[in-house]
């Protein structure tokens, strides 16, 4: 199920995107500050190129590119 970035508190969605860019193997040794990180992130979601994807059986949330999304999930 996709979420749309909006919709989210934005307590929750900083909390979000945080999780994400923080994530072990999302730098791949880049050094950049974690806001720079958050702020890219947060970009793509505004330009439509990332989506949020929420997984009811696992309760988890992801950060995906639009383009990796099965196109179902998308119509």
């Amino acid at each position: 199920m996709l979420i749309p970035h909006d919709m989210l508190q934005a307590e929750t969605l900083q909390g979000l995107l945080e999780d994400f860019v923080s994530r072990e193997g999302t730098d791949n040794g880049d050094e950049t500050p974690l806001e720079l990180r958050v702020a890219r992130a947060r970009q793509a979601l505004e330009r439509g190129t990332a989506v949020i994807l929420f997984d009811p059986e696992s309760q988890q949330c992801q950060l995906l590119l639009r383009s990796e999304v099965p196109r179902a999930l998308l119509d």
